[in-house]
């Protein structure tokens, strides 16, 4: 996950023990200040654009009730929910295990008075039960965005849109959007006369880009060479327009093969004459791994991370399975492995974490509070601390406390000589070398006015916006 840094890999005997000791459970983690406000700041932007193309959020219950959202989950990923008990009801409540499917159950149940088309967006954890070396947390941080109501080529290539635009906002440079449709590969295996429970396993290879598997569910089935080819050929169709030509070979014009690739033609060169072509990649064998989809689907991968950073798709008939039929699309975005994909600035020696600390003595703890408020009024982060000492040690300990918690500028409050409408003022800035030994901090602090350093503080805050 996001903040815990490699442990030591353990013995059998010790893995027991220390997993018996541990704090966090499995696949979960605690993300500290540094990379909690890194991860706020890639949410943020993410946002930030998905309500640039009119998306408004929507914030998604943690639980839910099982038989309520069910029809929105396919078996598999309910056997790896987080289920429980709800002590009010008996019933079994589930943690969070898809968003979609959530959204899916609002609109059907909650939102049916609504204008379509329905453009909404998220930023929430999904919970999953994966084994330990499967290489994922168990929580996974999302932010995505669903739109409902529209089945044409423009709402697919709007969302795939959307997702690159979002991707390059964050600053990631070399990545690569794979287009495919469910429908080929589902009309391929439907039509070779495997069993339904070859179908199934079949599917799941693909998914999963697991050819091996594939091969060996083919050779237990009872089809045809031609079949069989045509499936194991259609994974390693990926490229650009060269592909559609050879997967129409594979369709040998059967309406249920060449209408998907008709369909995935067409949001390729909408998406191209956008301006995406060097983002996007046609993979024939594209095949998302949750049941609800059935049309064009999509992955993003890029350099140097071994798996999917996010992707979505249409679903037509998930919204159906809650009583309200609705063409729908949509997509997420794994913020985990967007932070560990994207570049962040580095924060420079000079830069402060807050603006003001205001410190003062204990018997000033009411002029220094009052102080620390008018500064937060004007939109400057203040952190305020009462100490310890009188005239130089006080400046000392106001001095070590500023650095320690690597603020522009110390505001002492009830220092010897100093009345109630003015503060001393000590610029910390890029002065990492001062420290409180030295023995001028009595010509370093400026006395101020109080109703100056508001003021100036107001000024420097409207710069800075």
């Amino acid at each position: 996950m996001i903040s815990v840094p490699p442990k030591p890999r353990l013995s059998s005997g010790q893995a027991q023990s220390s997993r018996e000791r541990s704090l966090v459970p499995v696949g979960m983690a605690t993300i500290l200040p540094h990379a909690a406000k890194q991860v706020r700041h890639l949410e943020a932007q993410l946002l930030a654009q998905v309500n640039h193309w009119g998306y408004d959020e929507i914030i998604l219950p943690t639980f839910e009730y099982l038989d309520v959202l069910a029809p929105g989950l396919e078996p598999e990923l309910i056997e790896h929910c987080y289920q429980f008990v709800d002590r009010t009801t008996g019933r079994t409540l589930l943690l969070r295990p898809d968003a979609t499917a959530q959204i899916a159950r609002t609109v059907a149940m909650g939102l049916t008075g609504t204008a379509l088309p329905l453009r909404l967006s998220y930023r929430t954890s999904v919970f999953r039960y994966e084994p330990e070396h499967a290489g994922r947390g168990r929580e996974i941080f999302q932010v995505g965005a669903e739109l409902i109501g529209l089945d044409d080529v423009t709402s697919d290539s709007e969302v795939i849109g959307l997702m690159i635009e979002c991707l390059r906002a964050v600053g990631l440079q070399s990545f690569k959007v794979s287009l495919g449709h469910v429908g080929f590969i589902q009309g391929l295996l439907m039509r070779s006369g495997l069993s339904a429970q070859g179908q199934k396993l079949a599917e799941q290879a693909v998914a999963r880009k697991d050819l091996p598997r594939l091969e060996e569910v083919l050779a237990g089935e009872r089809i045809s060479k031609a079949a069989a080819r045509a499936i194991r050929e259609a994974p390693e169709l990926y490229g650009q327009e060269e592909v559609l030509t050879r997967a129409q070979i594979l369709a040998a014009g059967d309406p249920a093969l060449t209408a998907p690739l008709e369909r995935l033609s067409q949001v390729y060169q909408v998406l191209c004459a956008a301006g995406y072509r060097e983002s996007l990649l046609l993979d024939i064998g594209e095949y998302r791994g949750f049941d609800y989809y059935d049309g064009v689907v999509f992955d993003v991968f890029a350099e140097g991370m071994g798996a999917e950073l996010g992707g979505g798709g249409r679903y037509d008939h998930l919204i159906g399975r809650f009583g309200r039929p609705l063409p729908s699309t949509g997509f997420g975005l794994d913020v985990d492995r967007l932070f560990r994909t994207v570049s962040f600035p580095e924060e420079g020696t000079g830069s402060a974490r807050v603006d003001f600390l205001v410190a003062g003595p204990r018997r000033a703890a009411r002029l220094l509070t009052s102080v620390a408020a008018q500064l937060r009024r004007t939109c400057s982060r203040v952190v305020q601390q009462t100490l310890k000492g009188n005239d130089t040690a006080l400046l000392s300990s106001a001095m070590t406390a500023g650095l320690g918690q690597q603020a522009a500028a110390v505001v002492v409050v009830g220092a010897p000589g100093v009345g109630p409408d003015d503060v001393l003022v000590m610029d910390l800035l890029g002065d990492g070398k001062a420290g409180p030994s030295n023995s001028n901090l009595s010509r370093r602090s400026k006395k101020v006015g109080l109703a100056d350093l508001v003021a100036s503080a107001r000024r420097q805050v409207k710069e800075r916006s």
